[in-house]
């Protein structure tokens, strides 16, 4: 089936357990922290089955079916290409905040299922669990989160070292009919406005931690699941103009605790085994596949805010500033190269049995940079805009005051702009750079795929070091000590 927005939107009043402040939301989808963003969601849905977009957003499945483009198991370098583009008209739709929409999860589970392989020499019945959820979530079109992370607790000790033994989510008790798991995880990024969500541990396991190997889905109303919510920035954002991101793209992130729930084995892809909690990411396309739609999401993402710089430029009227220029030309230079490593990614791209899978060491090679970067984009913004972004209406209200509006006419000029116009733009720029909004966006862009050593290190692991040693060594064979010693011995006997 392919969703619309309502009927999206209607599948979340499943009287899931969400807490904030203190208390337990009724409804997500019309309590003022989370409905904005809730209703972008179901403009994405709408978007996806409006008949216009079909060829755009669906493809044609295995059963005759039609499904939306992010469950697309490619097996072309033009079905890579076919598919990143319906994936960036649905990103534009909310120009890369959603970090955790539909396209991201559902990216890892098919990715693990174009690895199906290495849970069939596993364990075929996980395998067939896993090839059956594959199917499921694609033809119910349905929105997943993850929690792949263990809460901070002690770094220093593994998670079975910790002082509560389910502190992190683990397996209490298995029976015929599942697994039953009880613990922590984060982030559930997107999750209060997800139908699913699937658990499992990205994180390095020790000996000893076989109780947390788990990889396994639930719906987010599960009995036993509470969805602990952050603060929301969206319920401090009541008004769109003031703040045009934070009051609609404010997917949450919380923690989730499993307090004894009870996971039926047909949806249990591992249960004890860290060996394959670790290869169901890096033994199969799942770890690509996911962090390539990632920065497709971030190209768009960086396309929108280079957009914002120049209007700042234009706004304030500095575009003929020649190192307003070089600073433009900077960031369109960084932007651009995250476009390049998108496709670089596909032209490089590899086989992985029936299936062409982006190249692994561009990713990674991307996803170093990009960390590095994308402060310094946010930094950059703010040098341009001055105090722009700060000396603004407090807000839309001050323009229903005719004295008020006149002054605001009157301080707020610009050559390029109204000054409501001006206004309108400024809102939106410090939604984007300065809010607290805009501060969370900066750390997750920062740590959504790992610390920076992690990110470093899978660059390091995939890298083609054996053809680089070989060029290396072909040119030290081509010469030799002693071309230079005899003939010069030679000489000195003459």
């Amino acid at each position: 089936m392919i969703k619309t927005g309502a009927e999206h939107i209607a599948s979340l009043r499943d009287g899931r357990d969400i807490f904030l402040d203190g208390r337990r939301v009724r409804d997500a989808t019309v309590d003022p922290a989370f409905r904005g963003a809730i209703a972008s969601v179901g403009r994405m849905f709408d978007f996806q089955s409006a008949p216009e977009n079909r060829a755009l957003m669906t493809f044609e499945t295995d059963t005759g079916t039609r499904a939306n483009r992010i469950w697309q198991l490619p097996e072309s370098y033009e079905d890579l290409k076919t598919r990143r583009a319906g994936l960036e008209a649905w990103t534009e739709l909310h120009a890369g905040f959603l970090g955790r929409a539909p396209d991201h999860v559902a990216s890892c589970i098919s990715g693990m299922y174009m690895g199906l392989d290495a849970f069939e020499a596993h364990d075929p019945a996980r395998a067939r669990a896993l090839a059956d959820y594959y199917r499921y979530a694609r033809d119910n079109d349905l929105y997943l989160t993850y929690v792949i992370i263990n809460p901070q607790a002690d770094r220093s000790k593994s998670a079975a070292a910790q002082d509560d033994p389910y502190l992190s989510t683990g397996i209490v008790d298995q029976d015929a009919e599942g697994i039953t798991v009880r613990g922590a995880k984060m982030l559930a990024t997107g999750g209060i406005m997800a139908n699913e969500v699937f658990v499992t541990c990205i994180q390095p396991l020790q000996p000893g931690d076989e109780r947390y190997a788990v990889s396994f889905a639930v719906p987010m109303n599960a009995k036993g699941l509470k969805i602990l919510s952050r603060k929301s920035y969206e319920a401090a954002a009541p008004s769109v103009f003031d703040n045009p991101l934070s009051s609609r793209f404010d997917e949450n992130d919380a923690v989730l605790y499993f307090d004894d729930v009870k996971v039926p084995w047909d949806r249990v892809f591992v249960a004890g085994s860290i060996e394959m909690t670790a290869k169901q990411f890096h033994g199969t396309p799942a770890h690509v596949y996911q962090n390539y739609q990632a920065q497709i999401r971030l190209s768009v993402k960086l396309r929108f805010l280079l957009a914002i710089a120049r209007r700042i430029a234009e706004i304030n009227g500095t575009t003929v500033f020649p190192q307003v220029k070089e600073t433009l030309g900077q960031l369109a230079a960084e932007a651009a190269m995250v476009d390049a490593f998108v496709t670089a990614m596909e032209a490089k791209g590899t086989r992985h049995g029936r299936y062409f899978v982006p190249d692994r060491h561009t990713l990674y090679a991307a996803q170093t940079l990009a960390q590095q970067l994308y402060g310094k984009f946010i930094a950059t913004l703010r040098e341009l805009a001055g105090g722009g972004m700060i000396m603004l209406p407090s807000s839309v209200q001050d323009f229903e005051d005719p004295e008020l509006a006149r002054l605001i006419a009157k301080t707020q000029q610009s050559p390029a702009a109204s000054a409501r116009e001006k206004v309108k733009f400024y809102k939106l720029a410090w939604d984007a750079v300065g809010s607290e909004f805009a501060s969370r966006h900066t750390q997750y862009e920062m740590f959504y795929a790992g610390a920076s050593f992690v990110v470093k290190g899978h660059s390091y692991r995939t890298y083609d070091w054996a053809a680089a040693g070989a060029l290396l060594d072909r040119m030290l064979s081509s010469y030799e000590l002693e071309d230079e010693i005899v003939p010069a011995l030679g000489r000195a006997a003459e």
